[in-house]
């Protein structure tokens, strides 16, 4: 049984997923996530900025060494929005392959949609009319599941960090400012037969620790928790309302989520309303088991060459 793991670079947090793959399923042994944000001023700028890029190294530095400890053999790191909108971002994958060992993969958005349903689908019977959201820092990926498999997928440029860098820039968000993050979002969103929704990563996760009164985050409590509508409404209320000293002090909200948790309502409550969703099921399998699901495909790691633009990112 093969012992592998999943990184996701992604806007917002860089993530982790040691586990243990046999004939299509995943045990897992390690999981970590770490607020690296990133997409910070990539909507802007469109490069990947030194800071954040020496946040996420230091961040891979410790994961790294877990790794070795834990004897993973294969090692994928997948990079979402942040990378594929940047300049730079390529070059970044070159240096993160060629510093760490890891095989990089840059998905665009229907990669990531499908590998993001390969994580929440594996070992569940078939969904039928269901809707996936997977609600990132830079995109929003949303994939209709019937018959067996996907029957539509879209990729959106609606991220919690990409937002509230566009139109939350008050502290806190003023209600023109909510009212034009939310038009912004149902602009875009597409049209789908969806009457039931499952719900992944960070916005809805922290939702669900809210919405069931948890003091700290416990993915065990919230996998399978059904978010309804009104706890969406009822939150984003109140948490707006909030200035962000204040929202970093509310139990169950990671000091790095607390700045972008608003956005990612705003989205949330958006897709729910666009599609008459009265409750969202949370699902803790997401992107990074589809990830590490892949990274049990690869080839035995080989020594070689530099890849192209090692070192060559900033």
């Amino acid at each position: 049984m093969p012992r592998v793991a999943a990184i996701d670079l992604g806007t917002n947090s860089t993530r982790l997923l040691v586990a243990d793959v046999d004939d299509g399923r995943l045990e897992e042994v390690v999981r970590r996530l770490t607020i690296t944000r990133l997409g910070e001023g990539v909507d802007e700028r469109r490069r990947l900025l030194p800071v954040p890029i020496a946040r996420v190294r230091n961040c891979l530095a410790e994961y790294r060494r877990e790794l070795e400890a834990l004897e993973v053999t294969r090692t994928l790191a997948i990079a979402t929005s942040a990378v594929r909108d940047a300049e730079n971002g390529e070059a970044f994958l070159g240096e993160i392959e060629w510093t760490y060992g890891f095989v990089t993969r840059l998905l665009d958005g229907s990669e990531e949609a499908a590998l993001m349903v390969r994580g929440v689908t594996a070992g569940r019977p078939p969904l039928e009319h269901v809707l996936i959201v997977d609600i990132g820092g830079g995109s929003t990926e949303l994939v209709l599941e019937a018959d067996g498999g996907p029957q539509a997928m879209s990729s959106l440029d609606i991220g919690c960090v990409r937002v509230t860098e566009r139109f939350l820039t008050s502290d806190p968000p003023s209600e023109p400012e909510l009212a034009g993050a939310a038009g912004y979002v149902r602009s875009l969103l597409p049209a789908f037969d969806a009457r039931h929704a499952i719900g992944v990563a960070g916005t809805v996760t922290t939702l669900a620790t809210l919405d069931l009164g948890l003091a700290e985050y416990d993915p065990q409590q919230t996998h399978g928790h059904r978010i309804p509508r009104t706890s969406v409404e009822r939150e984003l209320g109140r948490l707006a309302a909030l200035p962000l000293a204040e929202r970093l002090r509310v139990p169950g909200i990671e000091a790095g989520r607390a700045p972008v948790i608003v956005a990612g309502l705003v989205i949330l409550r958006e897709i729910l309303n666009a599609y008459d969703l009265e409750s969202i099921e949370v699902s803790e399998r997401d992107l990074l088991h589809g990830a590490a699901l892949a990274a049990a495909e690869l080839p035995e790691p080989e020594e070689g060459p530099a890849p192209p633009g090692a070192y060559t990112c900033c």
